[in-house]
C-alpha cells in the first residue's frame, strides 16, 4: 500500500480502470479508514488497514509471526471476550460471536490472514492490530455481516477493549513459551532414556577415556552414556522450574502496567478465564509495571535453552568424534547411516545428524544474544523489542524441540559400540599405568611407559608389581 502524490497505490489504479492489491486487479473492494488516510483492500480480506499498513512498513521478507504466538494472543482474546459477555458489557451476543470467531481461528480456519513479519517496529502493536481485525472479521461473517463493518464489531473498542498490545503481546508469549517449554522437557526426557538405554546395553563394555584428546584411563561405555542422561535430567530439571516464573502476567495492566481503561472485576475475572482456556496455572503480576516494562524472565528461559544447547552440542561432537574413520578415526561406534556422504568418495558416510544437532545448537545460542540485547534496550515503561525476543525465543524453542527429537530417533536409539574397536585401541593405550601408581610410584610406572611399548610396559609392571 504505497502513497504516491498523497494517493495510495489502489486510488491511482482505479483511475485506470481497476483497482490492485499485491499487483492482483481487485473487482471488489472495501475501503478503510484511520487518521493516516484510507486503504482499498479486497472485500472479503480478513484483516484490516492496520495490517495492510503493516505489511508496507514491514516488507523484510524475513518470515511471519509464529503460530504459536497468535494462538495465545487469540486465546488471550477469547478470555477477554467470555469475560466481557459475563459482566454484561454487551447483551447483543457481539462478545459471544468474538468468542466463536476466537475458536475458528485456533481451529486453523484464517491461518493465511495472519500476515504480520515477526520483526516489526511498535512492540507487537501490528501483530495485535492484525489479530483484532482478524478476530473481528470472523466474528462479522458469524453474524452474517460482511468483512470491514465494524459499526457493529470494532477491531479495538470490542476486540481490543481493557487491553492494550503492552499487556497482551507479553501473556500470549509467556503462554505460548510454557506450551514449548512443556514439549521440549518431553523430548528431552525421550531422549535422556534413550541414552540410559544404552547405558544398560554397555555398561560392561570398556573403551579408552579421553581426556584433552589424549588417552586416559578405561571407562565402560555405559559410562559414557550414563553421563549424557545425567546432563539432560540436569536440563529437564531446568526447564521444569523455570515456568513457574512464566506463569506470572501482567494481563490487565493495559498500556504500562497501571490498568488504565480495564476494570478491577474485568482484571480479576479474565485471569481466571485464562487459567481456564490454557489448563496453565497463570497469575496476575504483583507489579504489572514491572512485568511490562522488564524481560529478563525471557533472558532467563533463552539461558537454560543455551545451557540445553550447550550439552547436546557436547554431546553430539563426542558421538561424532567417536563414530569417526570408520579405519582411520576413533571408530569405536556405529552411528546409524542416514545419507551419503560424498559427491566425489564412494562409500563415504557423514554423521549428519549430529552435525545438525550442533548447528541447532549454535543458532540457539545466537537467539540468546539477541534476547539479552533486545532485553536490555527495554526504555522506561515498555520493551519495543518484544518482537525480537518472540522471535528468537520460540525459534529456539522450536529448533530444540525438533533438534532433540530427531536426534534421538535418528541417531541415538540406533547407535551401536564397536567393542571389538574399543578393545583395540585399550590395547594400544597405556591407560593401564594408572593401575601401578599405588605400588610403584609415579615417576616410576611413567619411565617405564615412555620407555616401552605398550604391551613390554605392562609386561615389566606386573612382573615388578609380584616382586
Amino acid at each position: 500500500m504505497t502513497v504516491r502524490n498523497g494517493k495510495t497505490v489502489a486510488e491511482m489504479d482505479r483511475r485506470r480502470g481497476g483497482a490492485r492489491f499485491g499487483g492482483i486487479r481487485m473487482e471488489h473492494t472495501r475501503i478503510e479508514r484511520d487518521v493516516l488516510g484510507e486503504v482499498e483492500l479486497p472485500e472479503g480480506t480478513m484483516y484490516g488497514i492496520n495490517t495492510a499498513r503493516a505489511l508496507e512498513n514491514f516488507s523484510l521478507g524475513h518470515k511471519r509471526t509464529a503460530l504459536e504466538l497468535i494462538y495465545a494472543m487469540v486465546t488471550v482474546k477469547k478470555a477477554a471476550a467470555l469475560t466481557y459477555a459475563r459482566l454484561g458489557v454487551r447483551e447483543d451476543g457481539i462478545y459471544q460471536a468474538i468468542a466463536a470467531a476466537c475458536d475458528a481461528i485456533l481451529a486453523g480456519q484464517y491461518d493465511d490472514a495472519f500476515v504480520t513479519e515477526a520483526l516489526q517496529g511498535g512492540a507487537g502493536t501490528s501483530t495485535n492490530m492484525n489479530v483484532n481485525e482478524v478476530i473481528a472479521n470472523a466474528a462479522l461473517l458469524k453474524l452474517g455481516k460482511r468483512p470491514g463493518q465494524y459499526d457493529v464489531i470494532h477491531p479495538l473498542d470490542d476486540v481490543n477493549r481493557g487491553q492494550s498490545t503492552n499487556d497482551v503481546y507479553p501473556t500470549a508469549l509467556r503462554i505460548a513459551a510454557i506450551r514449548k517449554l512443556r514439549e521440549l522437557s518431553q523430548a528431552c526426557a525421550d531422549l535422556q532414556e534413550a541414552f540410559q538405554h544404552k547405558e544398560q546395553a554397555y555398561e560392561k563394555t570398556y573403551k579408552l577415556g579421553r581426556t584433552e584428546l589424549m588417552d586416559a584411563v578405561p571407562m565402560t561405555a555405559g559410562e559414557e552414556f550414563g553421563a549424557y542422561a545425567q546432563a539432560l535430567s540436569r536440563d529437564r530439571w531446568r526447564l521444569y522450574k523455570i515456568e513457574e516464573r512464566l506463569r506470572m502476567v501482567n494481563l490487565g495492566g493495559t498500556a504500562i502496567g497501571t490498568s488504565d481503561t480495564a476494570s478491577r472485576q474485568y482484571r480479576y475475572e479474565v485471569i481466571e478465564e485464562l487459567r481456564r482456556l490454557t489448563g496453565i496455572g497463570l497469575a496476575a503480576a504483583e507489579y504489572p509495571v514491572d512485568l511490562t516494562q522488564n524481560n529478563d524472565v525471557f533472558v532467563e528461559v533463552s539461558g537454560l535453552l543455551k545451557a540445553l544447547a550447550v550439552n547436546l552440542m557436547k554431546i553430539a561432537n563426542d558421538l561424532r568424534l567417536m563414530n569417526s574413520g570408520p579405519h582411520g578415526g576413533i571408530g569405536e561406534i556405529r552411528l546409524p547411516a542416514r545419507q551419503q556422504g560424498s559427491s566425489i568418495m564412494p562409500g563415504k558416510v557423514n554423521p549428519v545428524i549430529p552435525e545438525m544437532v550442533m548447528q541447532c545448537a549454535m543458532k540457539v545460542m545466537a537467539d540468546d544474544s539477541a534476547i539479552a540485547m533486545a532485553a536490555a534496550h527495554g526504555e522506561f515503561e515498555l520493551n519495543s523489542f518484544e518482537p525480537l525476543i518472540a522471535d528468537c525465543l520460540l525459534e529456539s524453542l522450536q529448533l530444540l524441540i525438533r533438534s532433540v527429537r530427531i536426534f534421538q530417533t535418528a541417531c541415538v536409539e540406533g547407535l551401536e559400540v564397536r567393542e571389538d574397536r574399543c578393545q583395540q585401541h585399550l590395547k594400544a593405550s597405556a591407560a593401564f599405568g594408572a593401575a601401578y601408581i599405588g605400588a610403584l610410584g609415579y615417576d616410576t610406572v611413567s619411565r617405564i611407559i615412555k620407555d616401552h611399548e605398550p604391551d613390554e610396559a605392562r609386561r615389566i609392571l606386573e612382573a615388578m608389581v609380584k616382586k
